[in-house]
């Protein structure tokens, strides 16, 4: 009788060290596919913030276009003021002003109106800022000339917020009636 009243306290060691073993093997599978993913979801932000930059560039072009340099009679309803339609001058969007250069959307610094803010990449400002960027999982540098977009997380990532080997660029207009360049996309530190 004593037999069968006893119960089972604990597990014994020679099981705590299977499941321990088991759990170890799951694990070195599922890290690296882990780490995989990260990598596939870091470069599938990335191209499709480059399709938002692109249609955003066509969308602005065919704005100025249809507007023919005529100047906006009445404030962008997004605000920045009124538009002047010009080659070089501004356009009234959705979201507001953004900056023309060659009728395509300006590279523009960071927290002026360009290419970043046409293309609508932060949910909280039409004009972002570095760390308004780095929020939405982005990161920039930009001058007059070339904006460079890129994801951060991964190798590349630096202590600015930026990762220039998960990347791509927007180099403005060349020329009245070129297009703006876009560059390959850059994947070897996603």
């Amino acid at each position: 009788m004593n037999r069968m009243k006893r119960q089972q306290q604990g597990f014994t060691l020679i099981e705590l060290i299977v499941v321990i073993v088991i759990l170890g093997i799951l694990a070195s599978v599922a890290v690296p596919k882990f780490v995989g993913v990260q990598t596939d979801a870091r470069v599938a932000k990335l191209n499709a913030t480059r399709g938002a930059m692109l249609a955003a560039a066509s969308i602005v072009h065919s704005a100025y276009l249809v507007r023919g340099g005529t100047a906006d009679t009445a404030p962008c309803p997004g605000g920045g003021g009124t538009a002047t339609n010009l080659v070089s001058g501004t356009i009234c969007t959705e979201g507001g002003i953004v900056n023309l250069f060659d009728g395509y959307p300006a590279s523009s610094p960071l927290g002026t109106a360009g290419i970043i803010s046409a293309a609508g990449l932060s949910s909280t400002t039409f004009a972002p800022t570095l760390a308004q960027l780095n929020v939405e999982g982005l990161g920039a540098t930009a001058n007059a000339v070339v904006t460079t977009i890129s994801v951060i997380g991964g190798p590349g990532t630096n202590a600015l917020k930026t990762n220039p080997t998960c990347s791509f660029t927007y180099t403005r207009a060349a020329a009245v009636g070129a297009m703006p360049v876009f560059s390959a996309v850059t994947t070897t530190g996603c």
